[in-house]
């Protein structure tokens, strides 16, 4: 038997006679859990890092609007000191806005006053050390905007000139350093990726174990898969839920159900067939092996062997219309008429013996059936009588047509059938006590019955009592697509 591929952990498979790994159901759903994490903690780290770094960069672009802002709203206002208006001044315009104003953390302002460097901050890199950047900015018409990078790091700015009656009498700069926030922003993502690494390994663990949980009953399966053997198909699997692998495990179990079964059958029907079989094979080599050179001993032995091969070769057709009844052109329904269909099998019995031969009824109309199967259905069950009853005893048959259902009986007024073998004696080659037929009947023709009444989608019923004869019913449903149903034509 094929060894099932582990649903665990590692595995290996045989491949051109040697071993190969493989990689169990276990692993590959962790493995497919883990990628899906992996893929969603880096899409939720990137998006995490866009979002902050756009709000970093409305902040920036806020904080340089805010300044160029209240730097403008000044210069439009009047000196302090003297209560006159600055009137394009820019010296005290910038004393006054520098000392209103204290740089925040990681923010740098800068003034030009007549093409040189005024005032500013320093922190935490003054600019106006920066000689490509004073000479960008000392005499600027125009509002610059931009990013340099400087020994502390990345700068944003903001350059407006100050005008007045059409003249540039002074520069201001705002900028604001990037470093550090960038640095927070990455510690944030640091700190980001440090929990969802926490999350993947606990979430993994988690994971394994609820797999495996999922998946016991596959292991179980695959176990018991390992452990079946023809002669052990006894083990079941506890079905526990119902999800889909509950509903496999049934399946699986079902399975078994009807291997047991199939396996039981074919043991039981070998060794009755070996049984049956070996009888008239030994009557026959004892014969054979006991005959001498008498003319008329010869004649008897070679009619009871004759006889015995008759025996088997009706075994043996019996046997092959039982194992064929599983196929699926046993049957060849057609157009049968009820009444003549009844009147034509009941010539043909009443010449297997010496009885009260009856015809209780005959049903009428059009049905589809096998006509040669349920004859033999007919022929096997009068036979039955036959041999259970005895000159005189009354045996009738009949078939009638009603409520969607065929049905064809065969009775008689014989000794009856013990109550406890009533279902037993449809089984294979099954004897029953004070059994009277002649030696030359196997057991099957009652099986044989059961068989072509399944066949048709039918079922048989058997009305018996100890000393009150026998009454066998074939009943046909009407609605079976291999067996009956209402037509039109005629046969």
């Amino acid at each position: 038997m094929a060894q099932p591929e582990a649903v665990e952990g590692a595995a290996t498979r045989h491949v051109g006679g040697r071993s190969v790994p493989t990689v169990g159901t276990r692993a590959r759903i962790l493995g497919w859990y883990v990628t899906l994490l992996v893929l969603a903690a880096i899409a939720a780290l990137l998006l995490q890092r866009r979002v902050l770094t756009d709000r970093l960069n409305e902040e920036v672009e806020e904080g340089l609007v805010q300044e160029v802002q209240e730097l403008r709203t000044l210069s439009q206002g009047a000196d302090p000191r003297t209560a006159e208006p600055f009137a394009g001044d820019s010296s005290p315009i910038f004393d006054t806005f520098l000392a209103r104003n204290i740089p925040v953390e990681g923010e740098a302002l800068v003034t030009f006053v007549d093409g040189e460097p005024y005032k500013g901050s320093v922190a935490p890199y003054h600019l106006a050390t920066n000689e490509e950047l004073v000479e960008r900015w000392a005499n600027l018409e125009t509002v610059d905007r931009g990013e340099v990078l400087t020994p502390a790091g990345p700068a944003r700015y903001v350059a407006v000139p100050l005008q007045y009656e059409g003249e540039t009498t002074g520069v201001f700069v705002a900028a604001i350093f990037l470093e550090e926030e960038q640095r927070e922003i990455e510690e944030a993502l640091r700190y980001g990726a440090i929990a969802w690494l926490v999350v993947l390994i606990g979430a993994s663990a988690i994971a394994w174990v609820i797999a495996g949980r999922v998946l016991a009953p596959l292991r179980d399966l695959s176990e018991t898969a390992r452990q079946i053997s023809d002669t052990d198909l006894s083990r079941r699997i506890a079905v526990d839920g119902n999800d889909e692998i509950s509903h496999l495990t049934s399946v699986f179990n079902n399975m078994l159900d009807r291997l047991e079964y199939a396996f039981y059958v074919q043991r039981a029907f070998l060794d009755d067939a070996g049984h049956e079989l070996r009888t008239p094979i030994t009557v026959i080599r004892g014969h054979l092996e006991l005959m001498t050179d008498d003319p008329r001993e010869r004649r008897e032995t070679i009619a009871v062997v004759t006889d015995e091969l008759d025996r088997m070769s009706r075994i043996v057709d019996d046997l092959l219309v039982l194992a064929r009844s599983e196929q699926p052109d046993f049957l060849l329904p057609a157009p049968v008429d009820l009444d003549l269909f009844a009147s034509n099998v009941f010539s043909r019995i009443r010449t297997l013996g010496n009885r009260d031969w009856r015809l209780d009824e005959t049903g009428q109309g059009i049905v589809v059936i096998d006509r040669q199967r349920m004859t033999q259905v007919f022929m096997n069950l009068a036979d039955n009588a036959v041999r259970h009853t005895k000159a005189g005893d009354v045996i009738a048959i009949g078939s009638r047509l009603e409520d969607g259902e065929v049905r064809f009986w065969v009775r008689d007024t014989g000794p009856g059938i013990p109550y406890h073998e009533q279902e037993r004696i449809f089984q294979r080659f099954a004897r029953i006590e004070g059994d009277r037929r002649s030696p030359g009947t196997a057991g099957l023709g009652l099986s044989i019955v059961q068989a072509i009444a399944k066949g048709h989608g039918g079922r048989v019923e058997l009305e018996s009592a100890p000393g009150a004869g026998a009454r066998f019913t074939v009943i046909v449903r009407q609605d079976h697509k291999g067996g009956t149903d209402v037509a039109d034509t005629d046969s």
